[in-house]
Formats: C-alpha cells, structure tokens, sequence
C-alpha cells in the first residue's frame, strides 16, 4: 500500500484503491469516536458482548464465529450445572457452557438476544453462552489500560486489561485465559 505523507489523501489520488483503503479506515475510527489525532494510530478490534448488566469485549481472533444459540441442546449425564450440552452446529458436536454460571453469577443467556461465542481453539471447541453481543468494538492503543476494574459477574481472573474511551469502561475477556483454567477444563460433575 502507498503511504499518505502527513495524512494526506492526496498522495494516493493516482492509487484509487489504497485511497479507497485509507478512507475507509478513517471513517471506521471516527465512527468508532476516535479523535482526528488517533487517525494513524494501531487499531483494535474485539467482539463485544453482555454478561448480566456488565459489558466486556473479547479479542477478535479469539472468536471464531458467534451463533444464535441452537434450539435443540442434548445435556450430557453427570456434567456440572454450567454445561448446557452438545448442539450439532452444520453437522460438528458443539459443547455448549453457561458462561455466566461458569462465572458463579447465576443462570445466563436465557434472553432471545443470547448467543454463543464460539472460541477458537483447535483444542477446546466450545460456545460460550452470553447474554447478548453487540458486535465489533474498534479502539486505538491509547485507550488501553492495564487494569481491569473489579466486575459483579466474577470474571477479574479472566481479564487483560480494558479500554476506556469517554465514560465507557470495556473489560478485555481473554477467552485463552478461560480455556487454560483448570476449573473450566473439568466439566464432569461430582
């Protein structure tokens, strides 16, 4: 791609498509409320979703696709409380896990607006039940911050952080951290 010297679109008039690039990835970061001066700056991008009252977003390549939550679920004997079952999702065995009960914040995605984050590991395929998704969530660097704020839902040991940008506050929900811990890999009830 050609460079636009000092946010000039004018050096890309004889690139039409770096230039059709470039302003698409500026009105991307103006709709998303950034400022004039964060135009060049590295962008992130997560899925946002609702867990009980609470907003959280989750890195963007830790979600392999969010689904409607499937109508017919098979519970499976002897699982803890917080495992929905299995769905067939396009012909594949999903495990399905109540993430707001995993969470011990009680019963969760029983809204219409529900749907599961499917997350993308190879080695734990499995859709989180949330209580609803808002879609992609665009931030710059500056607005990170290293301290996540302390949650009502319990899930301070899965964040990394957060974003702020005016008076919204956006956990980052590291669905890694979620699929290393020991209690969500023992799903067997006892």
């Amino acid at each position: 791609m050609v460079a636009a010297t000092q946010g000039s679109l004018r050096a890309l008039r004889e690139h039409p498509f770096d230039l059709l690039r470039e302003i698409e990835r500026r009105s991307r970061a103006a709709a998303a409320g950034a400022q004039v001066d964060d135009v060049g700056l590295a962008e992130w991008v997560g899925v946002g979703f609702r867990l009980g009252n609470e907003r959280f977003v989750v890195p963007r390549d830790e979600v392999r696709e969010v689904l409607m939550v499937p109508p017919a679920i098979t519970r499976v004997p002897g699982a803890r409380s917080w495992v929905r079952g299995l769905a067939n999702v396009r012909g594949h065995l999903l495990p399905l896990v109540d993430l707001r009960e995993f969470l011990g914040s009680g019963v969760g995605g029983t809204e219409r607006s529900a749907r599961a984050l499917v997350a993308n590991s190879s080695e734990f395929p499995v859709g989180l039940v949330v209580d609803e998704v808002f879609g992609f969530r665009r931030f710059v660097d500056r607005e990170l911050a290293d301290e996540a704020p302390a949650t009502m839902i319990r899930a301070d040991r899965f964040l990394a952080g957060c974003f702020r940008r005016g008076g919204e506050v956006w956990p980052v929900f590291s669905l890694t951290r979620l699929l290393d811990a020991r209690d969500f890999q023992r799903a067997a009830g006892e």
